[in-house]
């Protein structure tokens, strides 16, 4: 594995790569790898050639009272996990190399739709933040495809979004969500759980799995099942952001004769935010 900080670098390596027509997966993290992480690179390199895979947190999608000062930064144990499976280049940049004029001066990519609900509600400029550091990468590796976890499904939708509307040449590979055996979505931020937390956590999976069974079985009262949910949430003792059943395409709340519909939820632990979510495709009503 190859490691670089600087884009020229990068950028002349992968020119080799492509000139001997090689396809690039990509996989951008912000690092504090675990699993989850390592089963991206895993289908990155499963569909293509050579994969490069990014460390960079990036500051401009916390805001001003998030943990960026407190996201864990493991840059030599992520190197060495990332040894272990099929990474060829490993980029892990400096701010200054991702934003030479600064935070105030960057250009900013805005995606107009799908990012003020949900976590985008609560996180304010979050997915501005997203969407203008995955613009950047993208256009310094130029990948063929890139991956992402499915855990984040709002991020997913909103980078399809993106790179459709500015007609990137880049194929979105979703990754199924990695779990813990209890059902826990794995997450960077599981660290920040309490031991007394733990076994309390698996309310917000649970209370997914129990809407998506609702929803199965024909409940179309989809604020009473979010309200029961929230109320489940609130009774294992933690806080509930959001809960709620929404088209799988468009992010609007579900409307009653939808097929696609995901189900999503976040929840605040005394140290951490903790997402997830479950899809579910419904049959066709047969007309009458």
């Amino acid at each position: 594995m190859q490691v670089f900080h600087h884009i020229d670098t990068l950028r002349a390596a992968l020119a080799e790569v492509r000139r001997a027509g090689k396809r690039i997966g990509f996989v951008p993290t912000m690092g504090n790898l675990h699993d989850a992480h390592l089963e991206l690179v895993r289908i990155a390199a499963s569909e293509c050639d050579v994969v490069v895979v990014s460390i960079f947190v990036n500051r401009l999608q916390f805001g001003l009272n998030e943990d960026w000062d407190k996201y864990p930064r493991t840059l030599e144990a992520d190197t060495g996990k990332l040894r272990t499976v099929e990474c060829d280049f490993l980029f892990c940049p400096e701010e200054s190399e991702v934003y030479p004029n600064g935070m105030d001066n960057q250009t900013r990519v805005v995606c107009p739709t799908m990012t003020d609900v949900l976590c985008g509600a609560s996180r304010p400029g979050h997915f501005e933040g997203v969407t203008t550091v995955v613009t950047k990468l993208f256009n310094i590796v130029q990948p063929d495809s890139a991956v992402f976890g499915i855990k984040d499904f709002q991020q997913l939708a909103v980078i399809r979004r993106m790179v459709e509307d500015l007609c990137m040449p880049v194929q979105i590979v979703a990754a199924p969500v990695h779990r813990e055996g209890d059902g826990l979505a794995m997450s960077s931020r599981n660290g920040f759980i309490t031991d007394e937390e733990r076994p309390r956590v698996t309310v917000l999976y649970e209370s997914l799995q129990l809407a998506k069974r609702q929803i199965e079985e024909g409940e179309r009262d989809f604020a009473r099942i979010e309200r029961e949910a929230k109320a489940r949430i609130e009774q294992a003792g933690f806080r509930v952001d959001y809960f709620s059943v929404r088209n799988s395409r468009t992010l609007q709340c579900a409307a009653h004769d939808d097929r696609e519909i995901t189900v999503l939820g976040a929840m605040f632990t005394s140290g951490a935010r903790l997402i997830d979510n479950l899809s579910l495709e419904l049959p066709a009503v047969a007309a009458s």
